[in-house]
């Protein structure tokens, strides 16, 4: 299952804030984590991300850390807030520079000096520009976001293919290896979204090194579609460089973390069985 965070930058004011809009891939078929999952999701991703993650030193955690993510997302812990408006997004298709290969993630870059483009609405009191978006997934379909809702993790419905992904899929080829980049022409990121705009929210962190607390999330509820030669071929990109022992670029996600005391806020009305009205 792929999970694309869009991070954003804040140019109404300098500050360390940041916005993330994830976006779910793939949810029709959904599996719920059991007993014998446990280990790809909290002990086994830590040890796992200790060795892929260029900057992990040490245990995957935030010592004192009380708003740390990803989390799952449970109906009861969320609360509708009707004063949540709806998210604002347009994005400038010209403002994509290049993908690349991180040696974790693969990353497609924007030029955030661009006026107007951004996100604003919902949760936010500014406007971000977008700065850049990633993608994590998993080695099979059972798992692969960090994110997780009522303990479901969701992975790529198949037979379905996403057009506008495909235009991102076609460069991986280019960009198998650690620190390789490609060029990309115009591309609009707002054709990845769902047309329904329900979303949850929360105050939490950056999944990655140094898992700064400063993150306002925005997890839509509604999935996306992708195929299995898509997902596919982010499976064939490497966390290593040309001339490394080759691994292969696969679960690189954050295990979940506690909720603690965050309100949990939703721009929909939730039913017991954790869907919108």
């Amino acid at each position: 299952m792929l999970r694309t965070p869009m991070l954003g930058r804040n140019h109404a004011k300098t500050s360390g804030f940041s916005i993330l809009a994830k976006q779910v891939w793939g949810a029709l078929r959904s599996h719920r984590l059991r007993p014998e999952r446990l280990c790809s999701q909290v002990p086994c991703a830590q040890r796992r991300n200790n060795a892929l993650h260029p900057l992990w030193k040490g245990p995957a955690s935030k010592p004192g850390g009380s708003r740390q993510s990803p989390i799952n997302i449970r109906w009861r812990d969320s609360v509708y807030d009707p004063g949540l408006p709806p998210l604002r997004v347009s994005y400038d298709a010209a403002a994509c520079r290049y993908a690349w290969n991180t040696g974790y993630l693969f990353q497609v870059e924007f030029d955030d000096a661009i006026e107007g483009a951004g996100i604003s609405g919902g949760p936010l009191e500014n406007h971000y520009r977008l700065k850049q978006f990633h993608f994590h997934w998993g080695a099979v379909n059972e798992w692969g976001s960090e994110h997780t809702v009522e303990d479901r993790v969701y992975p790529a419905e198949l037979g379905s293919h996403h057009e506008a992904l495909q235009t991102l899929v076609d460069v991986l080829p280019e960009i198998k290896h650690k620190d390789a980049r490609v060029a990309l022409g115009p591309f609009e990121p707002s054709c990845l979204l769902p047309t329904c705009r329900d979303y949850w929210t929360y105050p939490g962190s950056l999944t990655t090194p140094p898992l700064t607390e400063s993150v306002t999330w925005i997890i839509q509820k509604k999935p996306i579609e992708v195929a299995a030669n898509q997902l596919a071929a982010f499976r064939t990109l490497l966390f290593t460089a040309l001339g490394e022992e080759e691994k292969t670029m696969v679960n690189n996600y954050r295990p979940l973390q506690p909720l603690m005391n965050r309100k949990l806020r939703a721009s929909f009305q939730a039913t017991e069985g954790g869907t919108g009205s």
